[in-house]
């Protein structure tokens, strides 16, 4: 028996391993009790994806009218065809209905089968898992990344407020160089006046914390109100929450990272990987880029400047920002990014197209590519070796003229003065 199971992501074709076991309706919630157990009852065949949203809301509107839409007629031609004989279990009897009509294959519908249901949607994460591959739910790296970013300058934004809102009151504060201290110690001492009888030991070091109650005694700042003191509190608030979850999201982003990129992030680290794939759109269209294009990917309005301009092409793009080109020697930072694009290209099909994922080709790489690096630091030309030519001895042998090979052709016998005379 056949099991058709629609997903939110797509329509999953399961085959069920006993059937002896799913005829009654009552035992089925043993045999999903967990996902070993589930393992053992179905097995999934095959797993078609929505290509967008308007795909999966038609196959979702044809499901809710009982009609069978194209995917799902594309599917059943492909998989269940082959299996004309087996039964096909539906959610929907109408559905049920379409299929037979037009595929002319044995749905069946009943309270056993709304049972089996149930136990697969419990388990369709670890029964999935196996033959879907989800990897390429990528969409929550390139959102997350994105949103970093966008943290990022807002919160730039908002320490150059808060350190020039503040410094008309306290202007020797921003010798403070530490952003969140800087908000800590607004948020806990509030005017300068209270800075003597603060503990701020928590936040400074001792001899910065006595600059600064030395500094709120002489300061040449203006005096605020505390109106204006408690917005600037809440800026702080503000500050000190949104470089929290900053700190989270990296952290979030890393595990995605190192999950479905394993390879890529050794390679080029999780902030330069990320953004790779944000660029290129996902991890399967940064698989498709040669290295020339992963090279300079992110660098695309200099390209066309100087391809229109005639000038030199650009180096590199968002890889600069890798740790291995940061490292290298300024005249040598385009053969490190032409070398790091070539192993990020490898990489990155690996990750997306191999069924079992490692790091060992990760971390092979970009040994190759540090003992490149140190080559170049001690003067050498690389690592790479240059055949050396064999020495050349002569082997001819010397060899005798021999005359007995010689062919001599006998001339003509030349007739004499006198026989001539007496022919005369």
């Amino acid at each position: 028996m056949l099991v058709l199971f629609e997903s939110p992501s797509g329509y999953a074709i399961f085959k069920v391993l006993d059937e002896s076991k799913v005829q009654a309706a009552d035992d089925l919630h043993e045999l999903f009790a967990n996902p070993e157990k589930a393992a053992n009852s179905v097995k999934l065949k095959h797993f078609k994806k929505f290509e967008d949203t308007t795909e999966a809301l038609a196959a979702t509107t044809a499901a809710v009218e009982g009609k069978l839409s194209k995917t799902l007629k594309k599917v059943l031609k492909k998989i269940v065809a082959k299996e004309a004989h087996e039964e096909l279990a539906v959610a929907d009897a109408k559905l049920g209905q379409a299929i037979k009509e037009k595929m002319n294959l044995t749905c069946v519908y009943s309270p056993a089968t709304q049972e089996l249901m149930r136990g697969i949607r419990a388990h369709i994460d670890s029964l999935i898992s196996g033959g879907f591959n989800y990897k390429w739910f990528d969409t929550m790296i390139v959102q997350a990344i994105s949103l970093l970013d966008d943290l990022d300058k807002e919160l730039n934004n908002y320490i150059m407020r808060c350190r020039e809102w503040y410094g008309w009151h306290f202007p020797e504060l921003g010798k403070v160089t530490d952003h969140i201290a800087f908000a800590k110690i607004i948020k806990k001492m509030g005017v300068r006046t209270n800075a003597a009888s603060c503990d701020m030991s928590e936040i400074l070091p001792e001899e910065i914390e006595k600059q600064v109650v030395d500094l709120a005694q002489v300061s040449m700042g203006t005096e605020i109100s505390e109106e204006d003191i408690i917005n600037i509190s809440y800026l702080a608030d503000q500050i000190i929450e949104i470089t929290e979850y900053r700190g989270q999201l990296y952290d979030y982003l890393k595990n995605r990272m190192t999950a479905m990129a394993p390879n890529l992030t050794l390679l080029v680290g999780e902030l330069v990987g990320a953004r790779l794939i944000s660029h290129a759109g996902s991890l399967l269209n940064l698989a498709k880029h040669p290295a020339s294009t992963v090279q300079i990917l992110g660098a695309e309005k200099a390209l066309f400047r100087a391809l229109k301009t005639r000038k030199d092409t650009p180096k590199y793009g968002l890889i600069y920002h890798a740790s291995l080109v940061g490292q290298c020697n300024p005249k040598n930072k385009g053969k490190i990014s032409r070398m790091l694009a070539a192993k990020c290209a490898l990489a990155v099909r690996y990750d997306a197209l191999a069924e079992e994922t490692s790091t060992e080709m990760g971390i092979e790489q970009r040994a190759k590519l540090e003992s490149r690096l140190r080559s170049w630091d001690e003067g050498g030309k690389g690592t790479k070796s240059t055949p050396k030519p064999d020495k050349w001895t002569n082997q001819s042998e010397l060899k005798m003229y021999d005359n007995a090979q010689d062919f001599n052709i006998p001339a003509p016998k030349k007739r004499k003065i006198e026989e001539l005379d007496e022919e005369d």
